[in-house]
């Protein structure tokens, strides 16, 4: 077995994303993900046995890098646990989250591709459903108004309208946007 670099198959797994989000899933090629990563020819097709492996470690990756930082979690949990703190919490989700346009457009293209996958569709459920989970977990022990049918229908509104944020940006508005997310806290959380 030839030993790999961690560091070198992490910044080829970064590169399959960048690719996923520009070209879709049928630009995802090794040939485009050596050239995205800035390697010799040939350098991801000796770190993955298939083109099924590149999109299960995308899917993977993609989540590991929406995770928000500890350290803000913890300032926004600080202070009264009541709806405008929810609502404070919503709007920092929507804008980190579209920030990462790249990994969430990518996204996107592998939940598509998930259904002629399999393999990819079981990752992409293990992860997404270990993020609602755990946003439900997190929601039910932080104090937050709201229940788990509350969080899980501001999770799916928030994705929505991270969607159109990214892939039809001028349908609405940024102060739309801002807008819509105060108003589905207010009108989900009681």
């Amino acid at each position: 077995m030839v030993r790999q670099n961690v560091a070198r198959r992490a910044a080829l797994v970064d590169a399959a994303i960048e690719v996923l989000a520009r070209e879709g899933a049928r630009g995802l090629t090794f040939r485009a993900v050596d050239k995205q990563a800035e390697v010799p020819p040939g350098t991801a097709s000796n770190y993955f046995p298939s083109r099924d492996e590149l999109f299960t470690q995308a899917g993977g990756r993609i989540y590991e890098l929406l995770q928000p930082d500890p350290a803000m979690t913890a300032a926004h949990l600080s202070g009264p646990r009541d709806r405008d703190r929810l609502v404070a919490l919503m709007h920092e989700v929507v804008d980190r989250v579209a920030s990462y346009r790249s990994g969430y457009l990518a996204l996107l293209e592998l939940r598509l591709e998930a259904t002629r996958r399999p393999a990819l569709r079981a990752v992409l459920t293990e992860r997404i459903r270990a993020d609602v989970d755990a946003n439900v977990r997190n929601h039910l022990e932080s104090g937050l108004p709201g229940d788990e049918t509350s969080v899980v229908l501001l999770y799916l509104a928030m994705n929505w309208l991270v969607v159109e944020r990214l892939t039809l940006p001028d349908m609405l508005g940024e102060e739309e946007i801002h807008k819509l997310v105060t108003s589905a806290v207010e009108r989900l959380v009681p």
